[in-house]
């Protein structure tokens, strides 16, 4: 009997019995349980928020065997896709293999939606996502997909293999990958101080600074794997760049792993802007020259997790190569685990160059503390730091930054298509004079439109709302604001619950007037009725925001 195999069951009942609107209107239990256990694993594979997460959801019918599909933001010209397959056993004492014929059909279905000249029979959600996909591949962008076939179960076996080695796909563009239910607990209870021994090679440079200490020195490639070869992403615990392995062709990447392929491997040093460490505590013998033996606790690896994982993934494919004098920088600052605001700051500092994730690091901030203390004092429950597998009935500050931009700073096109900017450049943009007010009432807008996208009778009646959902979002707030005669700035604690009624009592009248509106203006953009463009011009019209200027009516 494998534990691991209940706590999964008892976590996937639990949240059909707590979440009922996330699974549809079918009176098919097992149905639910799959579908949980599917939002489950792409939760935990993509370390995002089970609210989050059933926004990624594709499956039922004419779903073309994909359960899931996360597309990220552009970067470098490239974009990650993610597709899922999921399939749940009941029997908690199988352990058969994941079904080599649910892989032949993802990876057929992989040959037909990711070239727009052929087409495919798909469910309203998929073809959405597809459409999107196929639009910004018009715009000369590069897909990279990863397949994720996650099961209570063991990986594929032979038959499997042999149909994803025939599919003869890329392999810096296509890649298969088994997630099980061991995966996902493991996840849930990985985390552990690491204590662990960096061995740095020749000189290094330590000095005591402002109450502080720090190391400067080179550690050898071969050091850096077998680092991650023992402790492996814990390493990475407070790292905004968590390596999923998705830009499996970011060309930073690439340009790490030709290095070391080839004969300037031995110049990596000079390369490679280096990595960060933060430790509460190291040591070393001070009778040494060189070579010292570093030990060090609460290690984390704050910069250069693209790097580690890289060569990491780079010596196992080409294991037999000479990795003897390669060496990285590393820089290792001795900070104390009370000294949440500098490790912050040290890290946003070393992250600045890149559109990543800040959102676990602006989670301390004055800001964010603020809103959690006003929100709860309204009766709602605020999460500022990220929450992957916590079920209940909560406020996470990312659904808040996707919901106020896109409402209250009217910024739908970029909520969508630019997440990983949330929390850095327009953090500012969003939270900066907001109140619990404001951001209750935009999440509340926003989940209802959320809800209503993935009903079946509102998708055939406008067709458009798989792609506008974000815009009608917006529409709501203002018309919400202009029947009540109310401006932005006057939205407080005050009328809080007097407006929150309001919204509740009309949510249906709002959401039909915002779609009048937008129909109208979709049908001035294109000059033709809307429900006649393919849906790759549709999608296109929304992430390229050049609808705004029609929607200025309300």
């Amino acid at each position: 009997m494998s534990i691991n195999k209940h706590i999964i069951d008892q976590r996937i009942t639990k949240l059909v019995e707590e979440n009922p609107t996330w699974f549809g209107e079918t009176s098919d239990r097992n149905k639910k349980l799959s579908k949980a256990f599917v939002l489950l694993s792409v939760a935990s594979y993509l370390d995002i928020e089970l609210s989050e997460a059933i926004g990624v959801l594709t499956e039922g019918g004419n779903d073309a065997g994909i359960d899931a599909l996360y597309v990220e933001d552009v970067l470098s010209d490239e974009f990650s896709v993610v597709i899922f397959q999921g399939k749940y056993k009941f029997n908690l004492e199988d352990d058969s293999n994941f079904p080599s014929n649910s892989i032949q059909k993802v990876i057929d279905t992989i040959r037909t939606i990711f070239d727009p000249k052929k087409s495919v029979t798909k469910n309203k959600e998929l073809t959405a996502k597809i459409a999107e996909i196929n639009s910004l591949v018009s715009d000369a962008k590069i897909p990279i997909i990863k397949c994720i076939f996650t099961n209570n179960g063991l990986k594929w076996n032979n038959e499997g293999e042999m149909h994803i080695k025939n599919a003869d796909f890329p392999e810096n563009q296509v890649t298969f990958e088994h997630f099980n239910h061991d995966d996902i607990v493991k996840k849930i209870t990985s985390y552990k101080p690491i204590k662990a021994t960096l061995r740095l090679a020749g000189l290094s440079i330590a000095e005591d600074y402002n109450f502080k200490r720090v190391i400067i020195g080179k550690i050898g490639v071969m050091e850096i794997k077998a680092l991650f070869d023992t402790y492996g992403d814990n390493l990475l615990q407070k790292n905004v760049r968590r390596y999923l392995g998705l830009n499996v062709k970011n060309s930073v990447n690439l340009a790490i792993k030709e290095t070391l392929k080839s004969e300037k491997k031995e110049n990596f040093y000079f390369y490679n802007n280096g990595i960060t460490m933060i430790c509460s505590k190291f040591s070393y013998s001070g009778l040494q020259r060189q070579d010292w033996a570093v030990i060090v606790e609460d290690l984390q690896i704050i910069n250069g997790g693209q790097t580690c994982k890289t060569i990491q993934n780079t010596i196992e494919a080409y294991p037999n190569l000479d990795y003897t004098n390669v060496f990285v920088l590393v820089r290792l600052y001795e900070l104390s685990t009370d000294a949440q605001d500098l490790i912050t700051d040290v890290t946003l500092a070393t992250n600045s160059q890149s559109p990543v994730d800040l959102r676990d690091l602006r989670a301390n901030d004055l800001t964010q503390k603020a809103l959690e203390i006003e929100v709860a004092g309204l009766g709602f429950a605020y999460k500022r730091v990220r929450d992957t597998l916590s079920i209940g009935d909560f406020i996470s500050s990312s659904v808040a930054a996707e919901a106020v931009f896109a409402i209250w700073r009217e910024k739908p096109h970029l909520t969508k298509f630019n997440k990983k900017n949330l929390f850095g450049k327009y953090y500012d943009q969003i939270f900066g004079n907001l109140n619990a007010a404001q951001l209750i009432i935009a999440v509340t807008i926003y989940r209802y439109c959320d809800l209503i996208r993935r009903k079946e009778h509102f998708l055939n009646q406008y067709p458009h709302l798989p792609y506008s959902h974000y815009f009608i979002a917006m529409l709501m707030g203002k018309l919400l604001l202009k029947e009540n005669n109310i401006e932005l700035k006057k939205l407080t604690h005050t009328n809080f619950k007097f407006i929150l009624d309001y919204f509740n009592k009309n949510n249906e009248k709002i959401f039909y007037k915002s779609n009048l509106i937008l129909t109208k203006s979709l049908n001035d953009y294109f000059n033709i009725d809307y429900t006649k463009i393919e849906a790759r011009r549709l999608s296109a019209a929304f992430r390229r925001g050049e609808l705004i200027e029609f929607l200025q009516q309300v």
